[in-house]
């Protein structure tokens, strides 16, 4: 695949880049190596000052960045600005709080005198050069939770990011340049994914983390096991949205629209499979199916704009292979189903309903505006149909029985359990998920001591 910016809404390809050698990546990789041997002393105070400093510059930034997501891949722009709008506050936020989460921890007094010491520290290091593969989607948001508790810890960053956004990657590099980061702590390489294998089988590279499909999790994973290296793999979603009959079917029909098609439906923890007991199934699916037929599609850069194109053609031609695979399967087509006339890789906000488990939608990941719909006779069976999936990253639960919600967050398998409230990532929670969605957790204390040495200090009597 090119490395080129390719416009989503009309297919004109509007730059393109050579990938960078083996001397240029040879030489990023001895300026990582050189430069966490001195970042790593630096305080938290000095890292806070430069990424508070970055955050102000994003903001600054926020109309022009907006433009070139949108452009690179297909984004609505109004959520394009959010994008960056919240990257800016996740810099603040580990600006702020690293230092408590990375405090070092004293065990309790009685397990320290047992172990004869006079005093036992567990203290947090950072690890090195961490290289981080990442995707188009949320071409901003992606890499900020990665970089900025890793550069918080002490680490450097090594970016190999999506193909199709390289003027993205390309400025989250200058950012953290002009916010006062030295040349090495983060570094964009525009370079290939058959170049990634190289890059960590180097033993001055630490540790990988990678946001994606599941084959490049595999692969990734793969090498990192070979050598020994530190993970976290945050990789396909395909959530349920579950609705019995005690929840406010009007809001949740309406959230469900929103939680399907953020991001033109192309994220992770969007919700994909709606689940929804019998006594309610019909209300939720007439407001489900309005909702979704009333959505503006069309110019990703004008306001008004809900849902943009896909980002590339070939994710369109996935999305209708899925969508025409259920339809021969006897699927019924509540609303969309198709791409629309004219130029771009778009394809309308669509509802499938009487999916079977013959049917590759129901077990493989829908990345666009295409939501799946189930009928379930009672609770057990919502949880048999939710839990039904190689996935694990999210889950969404829509009840006002706290019973019922109790049921739902010991069952279900998944990473997250949202009630009454659609998934979204905080830099304050955890986030991650499990089966093939992935391991390790990004963001909260858990995300920064993912890429941290967890040191044990004992003094003697």
């Amino acid at each position: 695949m090119p490395i080129a910016t390719v416009n989503p809404a009309n297919g004109e390809t509007l730059k393109t880049y050579e990938a960078m050698g083996e001397e240029e990546i040879e030489r990023r990789l001895q300026l990582a190596e050189a430069t966490f041997r001195t970042y790593r002393t630096t305080t938290f105070d000095e890292r806070a000052r430069l990424l508070h400093k970055a955050a102000d510059l994003l903001e600054e930034d926020q109309q022009d960045i907006a433009r070139v997501m949108t452009t690179e891949m297909g984004k609505p722009i109004r959520q394009a600005r959010a994008e960056a709008a919240k990257c800016a506050k996740a810099m603040r936020w580990y600006a702020d709080h690293a230092e408590e989460l990375l405090a070092d921890e004293e065990p309790a007094e009685a397990d320290v005198k047992d172990s004869g010491a006079a005093r036992v520290r567990v203290r947090y290091r950072p690890l090195g050069p961490v290289l981080a593969v990442m995707p188009w989607n949320f071409p901003l948001w992606q890499v900020v939770r990665f970089a900025a508790p890793a550069l918080m810890a002490g680490n450097v960053g090594l970016l190999k990011h999506a193909s199709n956004v390289p003027q993205t990657a390309l400025y989250l590099e200058d950012l953290f340049h002009r916010a006062g980061f030295t040349e090495g702590c983060f570094q964009t390489l525009l370079i290939g994914s058959a170049a990634v294998d190289d890059i960590l089988r180097d033993e001055r590279v630490r540790a990988a983390t990678l946001t994606g499909s599941e084959p490049a999790g595999r692969a990734v994973a793969s090498t990192a096991g070979d050598m020994v290296k530190k993970t976290v793999l945050e990789l396909g979603g395909s959530d349920p949205f579950v609705v019995m009959p005690s929840a406010d079917i009007d809001r949740a029909a309406k959230v469900a629209v929103t939680a399907r098609v953020q991001n033109t439906g192309q994220s992770c923890i969007a919700a994909k499979r709606f689940i929804v007991h019998t006594d309610v199934y019909d209300a939720f699916a007439e407001r489900f199916a309005e909702g979704m037929r009333a959505l503006k599609v069309g110019d990703p850069l004008s306001d008004e704009t809900e849902v943009g194109p896909l980002s590339s053609e070939q994710g369109l031609r996935d999305l209708e292979e899925l969508v025409d695979d259920a339809v021969r399967g006897g699927a019924e087509v509540l609303c969309g189903g198709e791409r629309p006339d004219g130029p771009g890789w778009y394809f309308r906000p669509t509802i499938l309903a009487g999916i079977t488990r013959e049917m590759r939608i129901h077990r493989e990941e829908a990345f666009g505006p295409v939501a799946t719909l189930y009928r379930a006779a009672d609770l057990d069976e919502a949880v048999l149909i939710a839990n039904d999936s190689p996935f694990g990253l999210s889950s969404n639960v829509w009840t006002r029985d706290e019973a019922e919600v109790d049921r739902f967050v010991r069952d279900l398998e998944a990473g997250g359990v949202y009630v009454n409230g659609m998934t979204a990532s905080h830099p304050a929670f955890p986030f991650g998920g499990v089966k093939r969605s992935g391991y390790g957790r990004e963001l909260s204390g858990h995300g920064i001591r993912e890429f941290c040495n967890i040191t044990t200090v004992w003094h003697g009597a």
